[in-house]
């Protein structure tokens, strides 16, 4: 059996995560899939159609040093099998591992060698 990749959603480095969820939602018309609990949170999902775009919070002190790094998250149905594939590539750095989140997926993420960051993930 081999690993299939389904879905990918970008995730956008975001100044203020409420503020752009609500621009996305009142401007772009799309709705809230999701997001962190509490006041400020630093992870949201907006959903349009067939698309889903996800947001995650970064310091001023990213911003002010250029930050750059786009990051995907992209679904596959078999993780175990993507993550053993990976293992034998030399693509991980020292903290990559195969985990359960408490969001209720499993996943892995490395960055590729321009510095973008990929996390796999599957549902629990």
């Amino acid at each position: 059996m081999e690993a299939y990749l389904k879905q990918v959603y970008p995730i956008l480095p975001v100044k203020d995560v409420l503020e752009t969820v609500d621009y996305y939602v009142n401007q772009l018309g799309f709705t809230l899939g999701f997001k962190d609990v509490g006041d400020h949170p630093n992870y949201a999902g907006v959903i349009r159609d067939g698309i889903e775009i996800h947001f995650q919070w970064h310091s001023d002190a990213e911003w002010a040093n250029g930050l750059t790094t786009q990051m995907l998250r992209i679904y596959v149905d078999e993780i175990d099998i993507l993550f053993e594939e990976y293992s034998t590539k030399n693509v991980f750095h020292n903290n990559t591992k195969l985990q359960n989140t408490s969001w209720g997926t499993k996943e892995f993420a490395f960055y590729d060698i321009n510095t973008n960051g990929l996390t796999f993930y599957k549902d629990l």
